[in-house]
């Protein structure tokens, strides 16, 4: 009973080898660029290459059980996931948990959501034995408005005015745990399971920031529904291809809006055994943490 983690060092992966590695129970290989040099959590072993490497994806799935597959916003992010897919297949890998998106299906203009949809489909059309986890927006993007939030008194990110279910990515990580460890211990590969990953408020702009205000003390705006300044942002670290997608995204949620359906928050809910983390909670946290800090707080 191996399991292998993919995107092993980003926001959701670490979450989840960290919450694997508290088991202890079971083995963990951590999929990443630079075995050599990556830190992991005590008892899971790095094993070398990406999604696009071919053959390192067999050697790494070799003696593998169960595959936790998270395919970043790349360029080729739809060739990789479509290719390990077809890999984990053929190493007859009895249990796949796959990152997606929530509501993919309906906003095919963004990249990274067509990819995420095309991969799902590929999942239902060949049956394969996976867990797909839907996830909204995450709370923990808002790390990047630091800065905005405490020095500007603005909140940035351009989320509009339809409301968008924000979910922690600790949430994201802790089902993705229990549906890895239940696929593996499992004696065969188990049915297909589709979670929404969201949170328990569907969230405007405006009502991120009266949180902020609310738990700063302080004014705290919302910047507005001007996409301009957010793809500035992330053309600054990140390529434009990137920065376009994540326009589209933004463009998405200001039409749309992301908002959870009863049902799926319920399923969410009965799963973890508990409701979903508040948007209002995280930021409390973050609060206490970053006014510990007095040279970052005003």
């Amino acid at each position: 009973m191996t399991i292998l983690v993919t995107g092993a060092t980003g926001t959701v992966g670490s979450q989840v080898l960290a919450q694997l590695a508290e088991r202890g129970n079971v083995p963990v290989r951590a999929l990443t660029r630079t075995p050599g040099t990556a830190s992991f959590p005590k008892g899971v072993a790095a094993v070398g290459g990406d999604l696009l490497d071919v053959d390192a994806m067999w050697a790494a799935l070799d003696g593998v059980d169960t595959l936790f597959l998270l395919s970043a916003v790349v360029a080729e992010e739809l060739t990789a996931t479509l290719l390990t897919l077809h890999a984990a297949r053929e190493h007859g890998i009895k249990g796949i948990v796959y990152l997606s998106i929530y509501q993919a299906e309906n906003s095919v203009e963004v990249p990274h959501f067509s990819a995420k949809h095309a991969a799902e489909q590929m999942i239902a059309q060949l049956d394969l034995p996976t867990t797909i986890l839907r996830c909204s927006y995450f709370a923990q993007n808002d790390l990047h408005a630091r800065e905005a939030l405490l020095r500007g008194g603005v909140y940035p990110m351009p989320l509009g005015e339809r409301g968008v279910s924000v979910v922690d990515v600790r949430d994201i990580a802790e089902l993705a745990v229990l549906e890895l460890i239940r696929r593996d211990e499992a004696p065969d590969p188990v049915p297909g399971e589709v979670y929404d990953l969201v949170g328990p408020d569907a969230l405007t702009g405006p009502d991120i920031a009266q949180v902020w205000s609310d738990l700063l003390g302080r004014p705290v705006s919302y910047a507005g529904n001007d996409i301009g300044p957010f793809t500035q942002m992330i053309r600054s670290y990140a390529p434009a291809w990137m920065a376009e997608d994540l326009r589209h995204m933004m463009v998405r949620f200001q039409k749309d809006g992301l908002i959870a359906t009863p049902a799926g928050l319920q399923h969410l809910t009965d799963r973890l055994g508990r409701p979903p983390r508040a948007y209002r909670d995280f930021a409390a946290e973050l609060v206490r943490e970053w006014t510990a800090q007095p040279r970052l707080a005003g």
